[in-house]
């Protein structure tokens, strides 16, 4: 009884082994076989390649953005371990993530979802998480990450909408929606939700609302609003206002007793 229990359970291991063996190898298979649907890669890689003309001056030629703009290899590298992850394919879309990670600076979670005509400049020390949802023509500049803030599963990282500015060094932290148009300063840290055409600056990062009459190009973002320069210039501006009232409290006071002394002497002077 024992030797044939034994020998069912290894026939069970057995065919959990080759039905796992099978299923590998189908999504590789499946995986691998992108040739049909490579217009669904090569689309938003034409999109990346266009914008790097429109927001970067410095492009001057399309043999230039190919060789020497770290951005593109990164999502390029992206695209194709995103298209291997969703089929669930193993162990290969995180290689190529780290390859890509390893080669350009910029690391990508295959699992990200991103959009077309995403520009990133420089690049050097982004992080995207695995959650993670970046509208289409965002910008996002060196130092941004786009991670979560501790342990919890599930959808854990930000939400990013369309014609997003992200400033150099930002931090998007957690399961948050930021909204399309939005722009984000540099260094800031957002843990709450942004809505669309806002400004976000400081630490934790402050939700300014929208102008309509100051209208900034997507590459303007160095013009955005300075709160804390703001409340200072507005106490400076009040010390001054009180600093003034209190001198001419003290003038008043002092002429005041002047003339308090000059009418005693006089009826000092009388009496004598």
């Amino acid at each position: 009884m024992q030797q044939s229990s034994l020998h069912n359970r290894n026939l069970n291991l057995g065919k959990k082994s080759d039905s796992a063996k099978k299923t590998f190898l189908q999504n590789l298979l499946s995986g691998l076989n992108f040739w049909s649907n490579i217009e669904s890669i090569l689309e938003p890689v034409k999109s990346d390649f266009r914008i790097i003309f429109e927001r970067d001056p410095a492009a001057r030629s399309w043999l230039e953005v190919m060789l020497c703009y770290p951005g593109l290899h990164a999502l390029c590298f992206h695209r194709v371990a995103h298209y291997l992850y969703i089929r669930e394919v193993a162990l290969i879309p995180r290689l190529i993530s780290h390859v890509g990670r390893f080669l350009t600076g910029i690391e990508i979670h295959p699992g990200a979802q991103i959009g077309k005509g995403v520009f990133i400049d420089h690049g050097m020390g982004v992080v995207i998480g695995e959650t993670a949802i970046v509208g289409d023509y965002t910008l996002i500049y060196q130092g941004v990450t786009l991670g979560g803030t501790g342990k919890e599963t599930g959808k854990r990282h930000p939400t990013i909408g369309k014609n997003v500015v992200v400033g150099a060094g930002a931090k998007v932290l957690g399961n948050i929606q930021v909204g399309d148009r939005v722009r984000i300063g540099a260094h800031s840290v957002v843990l709450r939700d942004v809505l669309p055409d806002n400004t976000v600056v400081g630490i934790p990062g402050r939700n300014i609302p929208h102008n309509p009459q100051c209208s900034l190009l997507p590459l303007e973002h160095a013009k955005l609003p300075d709160v804390d320069g703001e409340i200072i210039r507005s106490l400076l501006l009040r010390i001054e206002t009180l600093e003034k009232q209190v001198q001419t409290f003290t003038y008043s006071r002092s002429q005041n007793s002047e003339i308090i002394k000059s009418m005693n002497q006089q009826v000092v002077n009388k009496e004598r």
